[in-house]
């Protein structure tokens, strides 16, 4: 059983639409991340994760965003391992996400 769980892209859109404000960590490469992303989001890239896991609060809620979800269950595996209680994986990815709410494209 994974120490995370999975959001669907339209859950996701619909709690940003009502306010909330988890952690958007996108683990994509800074190349994707110009091309597109959620608004708010905070590039960490998967390469640069570990070094840089000291800037992530372990107890906020965060949601981890790649381009399909194979990195990012990868990573919420890695951030539920150490310690990070509230852990969700965009399921599907941006490209998913992409689906439910226009003012993000594709790529």
């Amino acid at each position: 059983m994974p120490g995370y769980g999975d959001i669907a892209p339209g859950e996701l859109k619909r709690r940003l639409d009502r306010g909330e404000l988890p952690v958007l960590l996108d683990v994509r490469e800074p190349w994707e991340f110009a091309l597109s992303r959620i608004e708010g989001s905070l590039l960490l890239p998967m390469s640069a994760g570990p070094s840089r896991l000291g800037d992530l609060d372990p107890a906020a809620e965060t949601v981890v965003i790649c381009h399909h979800g194979v990195r990012s269950i990868q990573v919420a595996q890695f951030l539920s391992r150490s310690g990070f209680g509230n852990v969700l994986n965009l399921e599907g990815g941006l490209d998913a996400y992409s689906d439910v709410d226009p003012s993000v494209p594709q790529y």
